[in-house]
């Protein structure tokens, strides 16, 4: 078995204390907010922050089992997904064994495994995405898998036959996998997704996050959707933690699952976004990682350096991909058109001044 990692911890842009009023395109958070139901219900709920919020999170796991069309046994809320990494890590598969992780991709798998005592083992990426040849042949000798889809930071997304094949190596070898969704929202509703395979058995499950595609990122509030048995033990590890989901995150959560019409616009803002920005990097000659999310992988020769003098000489906040092992990018949240185009100017400054920073030809 390949030695396990010890990876380094995340850092965010901790040095600018002004981070509010920069540029904010390093988090891939929403530049069009959240539905205005959702806020309103939040704005409501602030009337009875004298009360404990409900601890099993009862009307929300009703609703989204409905919106998904499983049993509300299959639905675990969590405060955020960050929460339900530790917990299935503490939960799932053999404890006696790593997990398995990919290389270049979020930092929290790794991170929880190795500070809960599991460790983990990475795999290389190939070409910018899980290989899952490989993954999959690996899996059997681990306690648990992560894979992230649409992967962070690349914004590349797994092919039909390639989910299936991972979930195929999940059920061979009996390991539980944990797919991380959170961009899912913001591709392609054909996109293979975790809840596609649940009615064949294996032992898998989504995280799914309010903060992203539904623009509640400060409520912290997320969920998993998997198999009844694996989702128990998760319930049983968040049981410690009773109130960890307050009530103004449950009541926004609530409302922004109802208004799918909101969700749907965003979804089609941000491809059309997508679309435009991806065009706009080729015209201005530079490389790319075609991408399914709300995010896109921008080639810079050091993208360390780069981070760094767009935040100090541009006011422009972006994140270096080299923190999760995928150096030489620039991962860039879709926000508005003018910040993009904000950053695109300053980056053409930038490669101007560096004749090395390579563009394509």
């Amino acid at each position: 078995m390949t030695a396990p990692v010890r990876p380094q911890p995340k850092v965010y842009n901790t040095s600018f204390p002004d981070a509010d009023t920069m540029v904010r395109l390093h988090l891939s958070e929403s530049p069009y907010g959240a539905s205005p139901a959702a806020v309103a219900a939040a704005t409501t709920a602030l009337e009875r922050v004298h009360r404990y919020p409900a601890p099993q999170r009862e009307t929300l796991v009703a609703a989204l089992a409905a919106h998904w069309g499983v049993g509300e046994d299959q639905i675990a809320v969590a405060n955020g997904s960050d929460e339900l990494v530790l917990a299935t890590a503490l939960s799932l598969g053999d404890l006696a064994r790593p997990g398995l992780v990919s290389e270049g991709t979020f930092p929290g798998y790794p991170e929880v495994l190795e500070r809960i005592g599991r460790g983990s083992v990475a795999r290389p990426l190939r070409d910018g995405a899980v290989d899952v040849a490989d993954f999959a042949d690996r899996l059997p000798e681990h306690g648990i898998g992560y894979v992230c889809n649409p992967h962070n930071p690349s914004g590349t997304a797994l092919a039909r036959e390639d989910f299936a094949r991972l979930v195929a190596a999940a059920d061979a070898g009996g390991v539980p996998l944990v797919f991380d969704e959170a961009y899912q929202e913001f591709g392609d509703p054909g996109l293979p997704q975790t809840r596609d395979f649940l009615d064949r058995g294996a032992p898998v499950l989504a995280l799914r996050t309010f903060s992203k595609a539904y623009g509640l990122a400060a409520l912290r509030i997320g969920y998993a959707v998997g198999r009844a048995d694996l989702i128990a033990e998760v319930r049983r590890t968040l049981n410690v933690l009773p109130f960890s989901v307050n009530r103004v995150a449950q009541a926004g959560a609530l409302a922004a699952l109802a208004d799918q019409g909101f969700l749907r616009q965003i979804r089609e803002s941000t491809a059309q976004r997508r679309h435009w920005f991806h065009a706009e990097l080729e015209r201005r000659g530079y490389r790319y990682v075609p991408s399914e999310t709300n995010f896109v992988a921008v080639r810079v020769e050091d993208s360390a350096t780069a981070q760094d003098l767009l935040a100090k000489e541009h006011g422009i906040l972006v994140r270096d991909t080299g923190m999760f092992g995928f150096p030489g990018h620039l991962r860039v949240s879709l926000g508005t058109e003018r910040e993009l185009q904000r950053f695109l100017d300053a980056l053409d400054r930038l490669t101007a001044a560096r004749p090395s920073s390579p563009r394509s030809p």
